[in-house]
C-alpha cells in the first residue's frame, strides 16, 4: 500500500521531471498524509493541466464524504470496483512524489523505511481522481494504484505504489488508450532502480514535517 510519501524537489526542476512548463509554487513535504492535498497532473483542454487533490478518493455517487478513505486502489481491482471502476475509465493522473515510506516492527515500536529512485529523481504514482459534489460543496480527490511489491519492498510490506516511469506518462494520461494497454503500466518498478533506508521516529506522527522525516534512524 502506499500511506505516506514525499515531494521534496525545487519547482522548476520538479516542473521538467513532470514533462509540464509549469507548476503550482509549492512547499517542499517530507510527510504527505492521507486527507491532505497533493500535486496531480491530468488531461486538460489544451493539454496537460496540474490540479491540487485531497488524497483519499470520494465516488461521485457517494451520499456524503465520511465514507471510506480510499487513498489507494489496488491495481487488480481497480477496472471493476464500484468505487474506482469510472474514474480508472476516465479520470487518470499522475501524482507526484519522490519517494515513500512503509512501517515494520510491533505496533508500540514501529520504524519507517523510506524508498526513492536510486538517482533521486521525481516520479509518478498511477493515480485515479474524481470530482464530488453536493449543494456547492465541491472536492476533487484521488487514490494512488497499488500492485504487489518488488523484490526490495516484499520484506517489509507485500504491496507497494504503482511508479511510471518518464516514458509511462503520455500512456497512462489517454483517454482512448485500450485496458490492456494500460493493465501492462501496472506492474511493480524495477527494484535495481530504487534504494531503501531506515529513517527515525519523528515520521510517525502524520503532523511533523521538514527534513528531520527522513534523516537516517
Amino acid at each position: 500500500m502506499c500511506g505516506r510519501f514525499t515531494l521534496r524537489k525545487q519547482n522548476e526542476l520538479l516542473a521538467y521531471q513532470l514533462q509540464m512548463a509549469e507548476i503550482p509554487a509549492v512547499v517542499p513535504r517530507y510527510n504527505i498524509a492521507p486527507t491532505q492535498t497533493v500535486l496531480a497532473i491530468r488531461p486538460g483542454e489544451h493539454g496537460r493541466e496540474w490540479a491540487l487533490l485531497r488524497w483519499g478518493l470520494v465516488p461521485s455517487w457517494a451520499k456524503s464524504t465520511k465514507g471510506p478513505l480510499n487513498i489507494n486502489a489496488r491495481s487488480e481491482t481497480v477496472a471493476t470496483s464500484p468505487a474506482f471502476r469510472s474514474a480508472f475509465k476516465r479520470r487518470r493522473c499522475l501524482i507526484a512524489g519522490d519517494g515513500f515510506y512503509e512501517w515494520v516492527g510491533p505496533p508500540k515500536d514501529k520504524r519507517a523505511r523510506f524508498f526513492s529512485l536510486k538517482d533521486e529523481k521525481v516520479f509518478a504514482f498511477a493515480g485515479i481522481w474524481e470530482r464530488w459534489q453536493q449543494g456547492e460543496t465541491v472536492i476533487e480527490s484521488c487514490a494512488v494504484l497499488t500492485t504487489t511489491a518488488n523484490e526490495l519492498v516484499k520484506p517489509v510490506h507485500d504491496r507497494m505504489p504503482v511508479i511510471l516511469t518518464d516514458g509511462d506518462y503520455s500512456l497512462w494520461l489517454n483517454g482512448e488508450a485500450p485496458p490492456s494497454e494500460l493493465e501492462s503500466l501496472l506492474r511493480p518498478l524495477d527494484a535495481g532502480s530504487m534504494t531503501v533506508r531506515s529513517v527515525g521516529s519523528f515520521v510517525n506522527s502524520a503532523r511533523n514535517e521538514g527534513d528531520q522525516c527522513v534523516l537516517d534512524g
